[in-house]
């Protein structure tokens, strides 16, 4: 493989493997005020156990992300360092933002929610769990923005030339809000909270199913499920909203999605199919005509710009972008089906007594996770071949010193060492979960 697709390969596992965390964490975080809020206006001490569990098991995966954040930026200067000159005024700010306004406060309370149940007072661990939850959020905005104006450049202008181009900031917050930044935090927002809650009801679900700790797993089951039903219904209209700011600000990578060649007439939407790039168009599929048209305009005969619009070597490898794009919108459709259905049989008063649903829940955690590792491959090999959207190639942004070897030798040792942190965590969560609920946290002593 030449050092373009290794440094590639190398930020793509690197980047999914951290991945797997801060959704997790963002959304337990909601979870964690819905359950923490709860005890305080009930005074029902279950609440109270389930909060100090979750927390546990919060700080666990807050570990994780933050060591396997930490090595993405150090590729940044290794392997993408004329990226990193580039795009350095943009992310600079970003990322010292997301340090100032997010991780600080995050960590600063994460040590009064992990510890502070006995030392501070009810209300004050409560305030210190919303600023854990706030953090996390905060963290995902600045992260997101800095991203988006990858998809989207706004607030800029380019001084100097060839390999001493940058992008130099001129309005901060038409950078911050560039055109499709506010969408894509509302689409990672929903995917975190679907992976919190997702996760929350496959544990519960597990112990209903080994008949342990039954009334802790019944509440927390129906909370997430609560969570999940509504985080599953808004990721539906975050991504319509998503995909309109698609068509009008990244029209090739719309195109890609739905492997739409035509320069310009209506398009079907693609239930599933095969994009033969060769021959410009997709076998083996099901298509509504007119339902991609009428979605993003309204009208079902609005033409819409096509893949043949572009020279060939401005367009994204579209059969990746078509099969991960439809896989994660059907594994959307799933689990708004699977929540829904579920607050439809707690109505029902079955919630609880179906074991082939308790098994789907077990296995649920996985589909979120799914989907937010799909849709992150669709948005970026969609935006290729720029790594700056009409601004700079990736091929332009690699380093010029570093060597095919270098990278193959540091991917190996990424592998290692991730799959010992994947290890390592799969173990300690797995004990977490076998030994459940403290019996001591329903009885804990706190200052008044």
């Amino acid at each position: 493989m030449d050092l373009l697709t290794l440094s590639r390969l190398q930020f793509a596992f690197t980047i999914g493997f951290h991945y797997l965390f801060p959704p997790l964490s963002i959304g337990l975080g909601l979870i964690l005020v819905i359950m923490e809020g709860m005890y305080l206006k009930t005074k029902n001490p279950l609440y109270q156990q389930m909060t100090r569990y979750w927390v546990r098991i919060f700080g666990l995966i807050f570990a994780l992300g933050v060591a396997t954040g930490i090595v993405m930026e150090f590729q940044f200067g290794t392997n993408w360092s004329t990226y990193s000159r580039y795009v350095g005024d943009v992310f600079g700010s970003a990322l010292a933002a997301e340090g100032i306004f997010a991780f600080f406060l995050e960590s600063g309370f994460l040590a009064i929610l992990l510890f502070g149940w006995n030392r501070v007072s009810p209300l004050v661990h409560f305030l210190s769990t919303i600023m854990v939850c706030l953090g996390a959020h905060f963290s995902a905005i600045w992260i997101v923005v800095a991203n988006s104006w990858q998809q989207t450049p706004a607030g800029h202008h380019i001084v100097g030339e060839g390999l001493n181009a940058r992008a130099e900031i001129v309005d901060f917050w038409a950078m911050v809000f560039n055109p499709s930044s506010v969408d894509r935090v509302w689409h990672v927002y929903m995917g975190a909270w679907q992976a919190g809650a997702f996760f929350v009801l496959s544990v519960a679900a597990f112990y209903l199913l080994r008949k342990r700790h039954a009334e802790f797993a019944k509440v927390s089951l129906k909370i997430a499920l609560v969570v999940a039903a509504a985080a599953s219904i808004l990721q539906l209209v975050s991504g319509h909203e998503s995909a309109v700011g698609v068509a009008k600000n990244q029209p090739a990578k719309l195109a890609a999605f739905e492997g739409h060649y035509e320069e310009s007439a209506p398009a079907p939407l693609y239930l599933f199919g095969w994009v033969s790039e060769r021959e410009e168009r997709v076998k083996f599929g099901v298509a509504i005509p007119g339902l991609l048209s009428w979605m993003i305009y309204g009208d079902a005969s609005a033409p819409v710009t096509g893949l043949r619009s572009f020279a060939p070597e401005d367009r994204p490898p579209v059969n990746v972008v078509f099969q991960t794009y439809h896989a994660m919108v059907a594994i959307g459709f799933g689990l708004i089906a699977l929540s829904w259905g579920g607050l439809l049989l707690w109505w029902r008063k079955r919630l609880f007594d179906l074991r082939w649903l308790l098994w789907v829940f077990v296995f649920s955690v996985l589909g979120p996770q799914a989907a937010n590792q799909l849709g992150w491959i669709s948005a970026e090999v969609g935006r290729q071949p720029y790594i700056v959207y009409n601004l700079l190639r990736t091929e332009d942004a690699l380093s010029k010193t570093v060597t095919p070897g270098e990278v193959i030798t540091s991917l190996i040792m990424f592998g290692l060492i991730y799959l010992l942190l994947f290890v390592l965590f799969i173990y300690l969560l797995n004990e977490k979960i076998q030994h459940g609920p403290l019996e001591d946290d329903l009885t804990i002593r706190r200052r008044a």
